[in-house]
């Protein structure tokens, strides 16, 4: 390994060495050894120091896919209250041209507002089917039953886009479904509601419970990071945490999603299509 070899350049006029390398194996190891060292070192201080390390896969940092989410809450936002401003403006417009009708009145609301309060006059046909079922409807016992059914006409969102992996099953006490889904996916509100608690528990991770109208109760666990604090008001569809694989009770990236109904648990396969 250190035996030397001479390398020599010859002037071929006057056979005059111009110029002379003395190299050996072990010189030449360590040469190409140095320039990767300084080439793999460069490089990394290079990803480190600058800002060329969010363009790669796996650098992205919290803080910019933080500042990101809520851009795009920001923009939602912005959509919304032009949406409310151009009512409104609509509205004054109407009523100085006296062309206002009476349900010009509308809701800037989701899809997911349930059971409108409209003042329908019913007509004869109607009222004679109602009575008729009261009449079929008044000895029946089903209506003792202590588990109570939904039977309003509600239209919910699904919490986060996946596969369910573990069913609603009481006898195991699990009383929700495990969808399994991307990293940091974004974990949306079935129903308008407001949110009644944010927090950690060691088994589920980061929690995040929402209050909906007609006695539903939805409750999102094993998330990342959480979007919103308790008294926000959300809407259907609205981003709300971050799925994630926090808690000890968690194997992988998913979300544990119940839905209760006047406090009882039910299957959320029944309200939504997954």
């Amino acid at each position: 390994m250190r035996f030397k070899f001479k390398i020599a350049f010859i002037n071929e006029g006057t056979l005059e060495e111009v110029w002379t390398l003395r190299l050996s194996r072990l010189s030449i190891l360590l040469s190409v050894a140095t320039f990767a060292i300084i080439l793999i070192g460069g490089t990394a201080l290079l990803i480190i120091l600058t800002p060329i390390r969010n363009y790669l896969p796996g650098y992205l940092n919290v803080e910019i896919r933080k500042e990101i989410v809520q851009n795009v809450l920001r923009v939602d936002s912005l959509e919304r209250s032009l949406k409310i401003h151009e009512l409104y403006l609509n509205n004054i417009k109407n009523i100085f041209t006296d062309q206002n009708l009476l349900d010009s009145i509308q809701t800037i609301d989701s899809t997911a507002l349930v059971n409108p309060d409209f003042n329908i006059p019913k007509g004869e046909e109607e009222t004679k089917f109602v009575k008729e079922y009261k009449e079929e409807e008044k000895y029946n016992l089903s209506a003792l039953n202590i588990n109570p059914v939904a039977k309003e006409k509600v239209y919910f969102y699904v919490p986060v886009y996946g596969a369910v992996t573990a069913k609603f099953d009481v006898s195991k006490h699990h009383y929700g479904v495990d969808i399994a889904t991307a990293e940091n996916a974004s974990v949306m509100a079935t129903l308008d509601g407001t949110v009644t608690y944010t927090g950690y528990d060691k088994q589920w991770g980061n929690i995040i419970i929402i209050q909906h109208r007609n006695g539903f109760i939805s409750v999102y666990k094993h998330n990342e990071s959480l979007l919103k604090k308790d008294g926000d008001n959300v809407t259907a569809g609205q981003a709300i945490a971050l799925a994630g694989n926090e808690g000890e009770l968690s194997l992988g990236f998913h979300l544990h999603f119940e839905l209760w109904y006047k406090g009882i648990p039910v299957n959320p396969q029944e309200y939504i299509a997954f």
